[in-house]
């Protein structure tokens, strides 16, 4: 295969820079999520802010450094209904188990 072909068939990846700000976006979100979790703000803001955050942190890790996001649009679509289904069937579980009462 030639050098043409091979570049005509890879995609682009991010720079190193990229990589380091998304580091740091997930670094302040983990950090909210420790001080959020030592706050008095109601176990329902709680929860939802916790859940909000892991879904955050889950969609950049996969569409940056498992490089979703320079892939073909299906894979992405996957994990995003994934994490979609993921989440409503947690809330269901919460409900079920009276976790908002």
């Amino acid at each position: 295969m030639s050098e043409e072909q091979h570049e005509s068939q890879s995609h682009a990846h991010p720079e190193q820079w990229e990589y380091i700000k998304i580091a740091l976006i997930l670094g302040v979100l983990t950090a909210a999520e420790v001080a959020l979790s030592y706050m008095d703000v109601g176990r329902t803001i709680q929860i939802f802010g916790l859940l909000a955050m892991m879904i955050i942190k889950f969609m950049l890790v996969v569409l940056w450094f498992m490089h979703l996001k320079f892939d073909s649009p299906g894979y992405g679509k996957a994990f995003t209904f994934g994490v979609a289904l993921t989440a409503t069937v947690y809330g269901a579980v919460l409900i079920t188990f009276g976790v908002f009462q």
